[in-house]
């Protein structure tokens, strides 16, 4: 039995590189918005207005709404704008909004699974590789699955490369972080927690502040250019690289489930594509900046530290048992975690 045009263009999503398939979607998807419905949605951002990042979300509705024909239009929002970060998963999930870019490892502590599909500490080193999981290695199906069981529904990850450790001390070795503070979360917390951090999942916009008090000794916050944009070279005089708690990173596009379930295909067809093209344009962007962001630091008086190969290396042998520990239990979250280590595996990663 053939299969209707929208349904074979969502299925390509998953096997064919974003921007080959972007011109066959748009034609497809343009022809058929002229039959649909108009709908506004709202989505909240994960980062504040005026930032790098927002800026593609910025791009994200404006591809969705010309994909459409400009008939499904999404009224885009910082983080915090509509309701605090912290409470943007359960407002989509009681469909207070039909959209928000968030980051899984924020409820890792209720749904476990999540722990792996926002970040790998001491994982992928290279952020095409943990892209190729969710796409071809049965990655996006899984975080579908657990998304589904809040009512919820994951529309697609924005994967990029690492997020930087800003530090007030030096970190040449992982005995350097033996005893300190550091504010980390979803999985990055356990693991770091397991290399004996004292860790802290303090909201991003708390960072500066818990660095310039001493509160905290060194932070997970965001990429390198939005960490130098929010000013952190005033209150760490250390940036390490690479960064070995998230050496890559997803962030997601996700829905209500009721709101999204109601979208016409080519609508549902639009969020995907132009959420794989975000993901490339917003990596590629960033690959570009990393080189300039550091080299701004540098000027600024701050230290940038790079990390031998032998340190992550040790690290991520060290790291698979706290991985399990994350996992526990939960047959999902094992599911995952199994799927990504053969992987890792597979590219010669691990033993």
């Amino acid at each position: 039995m053939k299969l209707p045009l929208i349904q074979r263009l969502s299925d390509c999503v998953r096997h064919v590189p974003a921007l080959a398939l972007a011109a066959t979607m748009a034609l497809s998807v343009n022809a058929h918005a002229q039959e649909n419905p108009e709908v506004s949605w709202r989505m909240q951002a994960l980062w504040d207005a005026g930032t790098t990042p927002y800026e593609f979300e910025q791009k994200f509705v404006a591809r969705v709404a010309e994909l459409t024909d400009g008939k499904f239009t999404i009224r885009l929002f910082g983080g915090g704008q509509l309701v605090p970060s912290s409470g943007a998963f359960e407002a989509v999930r009681g469909g207070a909004f039909e959209l928000m870019k968030t980051f899984d490892g924020y409820e890792a502590g209720a749904i476990p699974a999540f722990a792996f599909t926002s970040t790998v500490p001491f994982g992928f080193p290279e952020s095409d590789q943990y892209e190729a999981w969710f796409y071809e290695r049965g990655g996006l199906d899984m975080a579908r699955e657990a998304y589904a069981q809040a009512g919820l529904f994951y529309i697609a990850p924005t994967v990029y490369g690492q997020e930087p450790i800003h530090a007030t001390f030096p970190i040449h070795s992982l005995d350097d972080i033996k005893g300190k503070k550091g504010r980390f979360v979803g999985l990055s917390s356990a693991v770091m927690g397991a290399f004996g951090v004292s860790t802290t999942p303090l909201p991003t916009a708390e960072v500066y502040q818990a660095l310039e008090k001493g509160v905290i000794d060194f932070a997970d916050r965001g990429d390198l250019t939005a960490n130098l944009e929010a000013g952190l070279d005033e209150v760490a005089n250390y940036v390490i690289v690479p960064g070995f708690h998230q050496p890559t990173t997803a962030t997601s596009y996700v829905a209500n489930q009721r709101a999204y379930d109601r979208l016409p295909d080519a609508y549902k067809a639009a969020l995907e594509t132009a959420a794989r093209e975000i993901s490339v344009s917003l990596r590629q962007h960033i690959v570009a900046q990393d080189a300039v962001a550091l080299e701004a630091f540098e000027e600024r008086g701050v230290n940038v530290i790079h990390l031998e190969p032998e340190v992550i290396t040790e690290g991520r042998r060290e790291a698979v048992d706290a991985w399990r520990q994350a996992a526990g239990d939960n047959e999902l979250a094992k599911r995952v975690l199994q799927s990504q280590v053969a992987f890792m595996q597979e590219l010669g990663l691990l033993d």
